[in-house]
């Protein structure tokens, strides 16, 4: 059946990018707001037309009913069959393994990662492409562009009766319908990567106690079946294990801030040897130990660095990759094992790119995403199951791992504020002003902070040849620190803008003391710089991570 569509476009505002598309749940309730999203997408990637489509979710409030209408307008459009995890889950670096592995044209993936879920929370949409990846920037401006004329949209008349619930084959209108265990080819593919026996060894009997925080999210049913299950975690070692439609009233988002209450288990005397956490979607992930929360720079410096222990890496990196914010940790150490390291901008299509041509093994980002070439997007289980295995065979307390790295290369303090600005114009403009100001800079002084240079960052695609501009504004500082602004391009409601703080330390006898106090002068730099309290009103970060 066709149905003419409504005249306001999905987008609004927003123009899509590879994350997908997050608005409130209230936008995609209103009549025909999501059937626009989903139609404009099949027409701009019609090689669904004929094809296997995959479909899941993070299980937050308005997520049945989303695929309820996925379901029926994939069998409008001609689509094949369509794989669904159980009771509509599937965590993001999940769907991103399944599509390849049943051989896809695409696979949407319902959520709004970190965000907040619930009926007042927010809700989002995804499409990855047939290589598991998030669809390019082409792709999202075609389907933008299809958005602003789309006139009409295919819906089967015959509501949806496929039951989420029941594994196995059934049928809409003509189309197959496959429900799968969520879990069960994850975890089958973890098991290739990693040394489970030796994990298993770690955890035996108690000695060592671990605790996995799931948020209430998607990836409660993996860390069960993986942690406790099969690597046999004592029980009740994964906590917040059942997917909630609210996650459970918090904010599915594994940073210190966040779950505070979560790291508060890893101060004084008693605290667990290890912990992790993992977000909504479960591409995000959260390390500790006794005492410390491993910062997600340190966290890729690391693993990068002890990868030869693991058996899915043990042959060697081809490469690593970071986003241009993160900590520049990593690139010390693969200038130490000789490794090529890119520097991209924020956006997991730019790694994907380079770990297709086979150039990069290990990337990461600042937002605690990390992953390898394992998958097409960032995988939150994964860098837990990482850094337990290497656990288990340094045989060595996580605290004493990190300090002998920071021996090794230096210690990069790096702290990440953010600030809240209701008005996103506003915002806008912080970043014109602090753009035309960049080259005035150079040679400069702000308070004790000598600036060496300053730019605006652009990054030209190794493979493709693409060019990206704007993508981030850089400062350097003559003792190599550095600071970053960015706007965020993640929330709904009006802006965020990122100063990233990073300042490198040789020097071991200063390596304990707080990131806070070790990049003090560069924050105070980096609010006058940018002029914030005198165009925002803003004399402190809202947020800092």
């Amino acid at each position: 059946m066709s149905v003419p569509a409504v005249h306001t476009h999905p987008f609004d505002d927003q123009r899509p990018g590879t994350a997908g598309l997050r608005k409130p749940v209230a936008r995609f309730q209103e009549p025909r707001y999501l059937e626009n999203f989903f139609q404009s997408v099949f027409d701009s990637w019609t090689k669904l037309k004929g094809s296997t489509l995959v479909i899941g979710g993070d299980g937050r409030y308005f997520n049945r009913e989303a695929i309820a209408v996925l379901l029926r307008m994939a069998a409008a459009n001609g689509v094949k069959k369509c794989v669904v995890g159980r009771d509509g889950l599937l965590s993001t670096p999940a769907a991103s393994l399944l599509i390849p592995a049943v051989q896809a044209s695409g696979g949407f993936i319902l959520t709004a990662s970190h965000n907040p879920g619930g009926p007042d929370g927010d809700f989002g949409v995804k499409f990855n492409v047939d290589n598991g990846g998030q669809a390019s920037e082409t792709l999202t401006e075609a389907i933008y562009a299809r958005s602003r004329a789309l006139d009409r949209y295919y819906i089967t008349t015959e509501e949806s009766r496929v039951d989420l619930s029941r594994l196995g084959a059934q049928q809409h209108v003509g189309m197959a319908v496959e429900i799968v265990d969520p879990v069960s080819q994850y975890a089958a593919v973890m098991e290739t990567l990693f040394d489970f026996a030796r994990m298993r060894d770690l955890l035996k009997n108690g000695q060592f106690r671990m605790r996995f925080d799931a948020l209430h999210a998607v990836t409660g049913p993996y860390a069960r079946e993986i942690l406790e299950r099969r690597l046999g975690a004592a029980a009740g070692s994964v906590q917040n294990a059942k997917p909630l439609p609210d996650f459970g009233g918090g904010h599915p988002d594994p940073n210190p801030h966040d779950a505070r209450e979560f790291v508060r288990l890893f101060e004084g005397n008693g605290a667990p040897d290890f912990g992790a956490a993992s977000d909504g979607d479960g591409d995000r992930n959260m390390i500790l130990g006794p005492g410390v929360v491993v910062s997600p720079g340190d966290s890729l410096a690391v693993l990068a660095a002890n990868a030869h222990l693991v058996p899915g890496y043990g042959r060697g990196l081809a490469g690593v990759a970071r986003s241009m914010p993160t900590s520049r940790a990593v690139d010390r150490v693969a200038k130490t094992l000789g490794l090529p390291c890119h520097e991209t901008p924020t956006g997991w299509r730019f790694f994907c790119n380079l770990l297709d041509a086979g150039q990069v093994t290990l990337c990461g980002e600042e937002s605690f995403g990390t992953s390898s070439a394992h998958a097409r997007e960032k995988d939150g289980l994964w860098a837990v199951l990482f850094w337990l295995n290497l656990l288990a065979v340094r045989g060595e307390p996580l605290p004493v791992i990190l300090k002998k790295h920071w021996a090794e290369y230096g210690r990069d303090f790096f702290i990440r504020e953010d600030y809240e600005i209701p008005d996103a114009g506003k915002a806008a403009e912080v970043m014109r002003a602090l753009g035309n100001s960049l080259p005035r800079l150079a040679g400069s002084s702000v308070g004790d902070i000598r600036i060496e240079r300053a730019d605006s960052f652009t990054y030209t695609d190794p493979i493709d040849g693409s060019v990206s501009k704007n993508q981030g504004l850089r400062v350097f500082s003559a003792n190599d620190g550095r600071v970053v602004f960015r706007l965020s391009g993640t929330g709904t409601r009006g802006a965020t803008l990122r100063v990233y703080l990073e300042q490198h330390e040789p020097d071991a006898a200063k390596h304990g003391q707080a990131a806070k106090t070790a990049l003090a002068d560069l924050s105070e730099a980096a609010r006058r710089i940018a002029k914030l309290e005198e165009l925002t009103g803003l004399k402190a970060p809202s947020q800092t991570t």
